[in-house]
């Protein structure tokens, strides 16, 4: 238990601490999964000194795969579709930042943080797109 507290305590840290750089965004959520992961297995070694320096390294890297995932998607999302816009719907918004509700039945509320405003989303439900507002 003694050698688990230094660990706990790092990556409660590090996930807190990279948790507030927007963790809505790819290059967020890298940072912080990143940094828990690291600073566990850096604290498995027996220090917090182990845990920090693995939480950093872990940061770093779970930074780079997310702006590789962020830059994957702008792409995706400026580049690929070849329908004109006017043929879709567009999605109604919730009031909550990031969230709308999808013009087809049975009108889910859809998670679209991340994604370009006037961007296609696909409706999971039912596999049809709309854009978003």
């Amino acid at each position: 238990m003694k050698k688990l507290l230094p660990t706990l305590t790092a990556a409660a840290l590090a996930i807190s601490t990279f948790s507030l750089s927007s963790c809505e965004t790819p290059v967020g959520a890298g940072l912080a999964y990143g940094a828990g992961t690291g600073a566990i297995i850096g604290g498995l070694t027996g220090s917090g000194q182990n845990a920090a320096i693995g939480a950093a390294a872990g940061a770093v890297a779970g930074g780079l795969i997310g702006a590789m995932v962020a830059e994957n998607q702008n792409s995706y999302y400026n580049t690929g579709y070849s329908e004109p816009w006017g043929s879709y719907p567009v999605a109604t918004s919730t009031g909550r930042r990031g969230f709308v509700i999808s013009p087809y039945s049975p009108y889910y509320e859809i998670d679209v943080r991340g994604v370009p405003h006037g961007a296609l989303v696909r409706d999971p439900s039912c596999n049809r797109l709309f854009i978003r507002p």
